[in-house]
């Protein structure tokens, strides 16, 4: 069999934080004895969620057998999820910012036997919509569960309690046309309704000047899908939140920048 040895773009910080997770639970359950060690088991996760490794590819490289290697990467999915921030408890660090940008993207899926509510009319293919909150300097702070790829942005949202949560928060929050509606903090650029004057001068400046703040955010989608896992998801879609929220977990050890 040949061999083609590749690397994780990841510090050992993050992958040494997951194998404290999965060391501590094998503690508290007093599992017995395993084809791997926490690190290696770490590091196989790691290489499945970053790389997008197939599990007949981790199963070589690791040695072990396809349900083994499909077994520790949920079982280091699930541990990652569990200590995943909600929207309450991220709120803390979506204030400090003088701004914040909200955006929905879509993560592609399989084709399931149920194919309408995972359509999306926007993007023409099926999926998971998540919410993504940014910062000023487009920085990824905060990811919402998700949600089957029909769902609109501006529903999303409310569902999720996001609109609520950063309007008592008076977070000044920029989006784009998706949101019109929202009202509270979320400012959206004008709209040109028909049967109405053009935009004014001083309406397309306001736009052009919320577009180049807006921009910012899709940094944020940017370093969420460079997590390979995320290009397209080859499961279940009702495990697209768990995905996301260990993603996001593993973002922020790496990134350090809110210890």
């Amino acid at each position: 069999m040949l061999s083609d040895p590749s690397t994780i773009p990841l510090s050992s910080r993050t992958l040494n934080h997951l194998a404290d997770l999965i060391r501590a639970h094998r503690n508290q359950h007093r599992s017995r004895w395993r084809r791997l060690d926490p690190g290696r088991q770490a590091l196989l996760a790691l290489a499945h969620l970053r790389n997008g490794d197939t599990y007949t590819r981790l199963a070589a490289g690791f040695a072990v057998g396809v349900a083994t290697a499909w077994r520790y990467v949920q079982e280091a999915i699930v541990l990652l999820a569990a200590v995943a921030e909600n929207l309450a408890t991220a709120m803390g660090r979506i204030r400090r910012p003088a701004y914040a940008i909200l955006d929905g993207t879509l993560i592609p899926i399989d084709r399931v036997a149920d194919q309408r509510p995972y359509y999306s009319g926007k993007h023409k293919r099926h999926g998971m919509n998540v919410q993504v909150i940014a910062d000023a300097a487009g920085r990824l702070v905060w990811a919402s569960p998700a949600l089957p790829g029909s769902t609109h942005d501006l529903t999303a949202a409310r569902a999720h309690g996001i609109i609520d949560a950063l309007t008592s928060a008076e977070v000044m929050t920029f989006a784009d046309k998706g949101y019109q509606g929202a009202r509270g903090s979320v400012r959206t650029p004008f709209k040109r309704c028909r049967h109405r004057p053009k935009l004014s001068r001083r309406q397309k400046a306001v736009n052009r000047a919320h577009a180049r703040i807006r921009a910012r955010g899709e940094r944020a989608i940017t370093t969420l899908k460079t997590w390979k896992m995320l290009t397209k998801l080859r499961c279940c879609p009702l495990r697209a939140t768990e995905i996301v929220q260990a993603i996001l977990v593993l973002h922020h050890v790496e990134a350090n920048r809110y210890a």
